[in-house]
């Protein structure tokens, strides 16, 4: 089939948010590509009986790296980089397993701040995490600089100075405007600012990295890089200080666990990206894996959690003290419920049915 440039066809108006969101010309093969993959890992844990990441856990680690694509990425590291890296996490192992299964995975809210807010549904959010015991938010910001210091001083004040606050700008910036609206927001101590700028800017993140990491501020990325290549030169060039994995955007399981060890080469946290559709259900399991079996460390390691659309799904996450807890139903967490997919499903499901109709309308 001939390929066809995107400036051969004229695309509806509403389609930019969704091509951004897909990525390059290759990005609806390898999303994809990672719905099939996934797909399959949530078949094989089922066969096993085991929840997906204790089938991880478990796993010889000569056959959990045959599962992983090497190429393109040996320069930073090989197989047997990998292999003993997983031998060295042997050690601890199990208490790490048990830690997990008592106390869960730390989370950290992004459902208290988005940008549009009114103050009042901010402090009412915001009080309303802190009762449930949150101790890391995260706020939107990048539309209006004096708009944000109001915002994250009102937070900041009602969370203290001792919880862990984080900063996401959604790629809303050139990188001169990324560390000089940042250079303004220091004085809120956030933890790190995410997606800056363009998530496909390597340099531009390096840069924005160099200057921020003085003032205590580190670089978030990762929801929307493609492949594991991507990964690597942001790694390379010290332009990130927290790596945000996708459970869905990488190329399923096996893109992810090279992303999660090449962190664990060059020392960075993992710290996924979640939220959306189904992604909180399936991350959970990559980062409880990370812990218990690559990294063995929860230093400034934190996974997103946002309180909406679990109530589509059989095995929805379960959040205590403010911590992913480890799921016990066999497979990747993926099923959702029938009644939902019949509801959106396209072109027939009722959500779909009503949105023609208003449209015609």
């Amino acid at each position: 089939m001939q390929e066809m440039d995107s400036q051969d066809v004229e695309l509806p108006s509403h389609w930019g948010k969704a091509l951004k969101l897909i990525g390059p010309k290759k990005g609806v093969v390898h999303l994809a590509t990672a719905a099939v993959l996934n797909a399959v890992w949530d078949l094989w844990a089922k066969q096993e009986g085991k929840p997906l990441w204790k089938l991880l856990v478990d796993m010889d680690p000569r056959t959990l790296l045959s599962c992983i694509d090497f190429r393109y990425i040996t320069d930073v590291l090989t197989e047997e980089d990998a292999y003993d890296i997983l031998q060295q996490a042997q050690v601890g192992k199990k208490e790490r397993e048990e830690q997990m299964l008592t106390h869960g995975y730390p989370a950290y809210t992004t459902s208290c701040a988005w940008l549009g807010y009114s103050d009042d549904t901010l402090k009412q959010r915001c009080a309303e995490a802190l009762k449930d015991g949150w101790t890391r938010f995260k706020v939107k910001v990048g539309a209006d600089l004096q708009d944000d210091m109001r915002r994250c001083r009102l937070i900041r004040d009602m969370i203290g100075p001792e919880k862990t606050l984080m900063m996401d700008a959604n790629q809303r910036w050139d990188v001169p405007e990324a560390v000089e609206w940042m250079s303004k927001l220091a004085e809120f101590k956030p933890l790190w600012i995410e997606e800056p700028t363009s998530p496909d800017d390597i340099l531009g993140h390096a840069t924005i990295s160099k200057a921020l990491v003085p003032l205590g501020i580190g670089v978030a990325t990762g929801e929307q890089c493609h492949n594991r290549v991507i990964f690597k030169q942001l790694l390379q060039a010290n332009a990130l200080q927290f790596l945000q994995i996708d459970s869905c955007r990488l190329g399923s399981v096996n893109e992810n666990l090279s992303v999660i060890l090449m962190a664990k080469k060059f020392g960075i946290p993992v710290c996924p990206h979640a939220g959306g559709v189904g992604l909180c259900e399936l991350v959970q399991h990559l980062i409880i894996f990370d812990y218990i079996a690559v990294s063995a460390s929860l230093k400034n390691r934190m996974c997103e959690y946002v309180d909406h659309l679990h109530e589509h799904f059989k095995y929805p996450v379960t959040i205590k003290q403010a911590s992913y807890m480890p799921p016990k139903a066999a497979g990747y967490s993926t099923e959702m419920k029938e009644e939902s997919v019949k509801k959106h499903q396209y072109p027939e499901g009722e959500v779909w049915k009503r949105l023609h109709a208003a449209h015609e309308n």
